[in-house]
């Protein structure tokens, strides 16, 4: 068997997620967050759409993930992100993180933004 290193360049991956939490890059994380290539943020759901589009420039696809089961966005999140020309991708947090995780190391440019689970 063939072992591959897993490389991230200077990005963080999701190493794991709980009941209200997430651990970032080996970090323990409460709450809602967003995972930039520039790092680690808080994220106020929905309604917080601007710490999203600020990275624009940095970003093809963002993945969104809605907790435990998966949920639409409202149109206006969706709408105003992909004037931006950044995918949205909706799916459960764990499968976001999951998808996250396997793009990132292909060295592509993403995002993901979680509600716990």
């Amino acid at each position: 068997m063939r072992l591959n290193e897993i490389r991230y360049n200077d990005s963080v991956p999701i190493d794991g997620y709980g009941p209200g939490f997430f651990r970032i890059g080996g970090k323990l994380v409460h709450g809602p967050v967003a995972v930039f290539p520039s790092g680690v943020t808080a994220w106020g759901g929905f309604d917080d759409i601007d710490v999203i589009l600020a990275q624009a420039e940095t970003l093809d696809v963002v993945f969104v993930g809605t907790g435990a089961e998966i949920a639409h966005p409202p149109a206006g999140f969706r709408q105003a992100l992909e004037d931006a020309g950044i995918g949205v991708e909706t799916m459960a947090s764990p499968a976001a993180c999951r998808t996250y995780n396997v793009l990132l190391s292909e060295g592509r440019r993403v995002a993901v933004a979680l509600i716990p689970v």
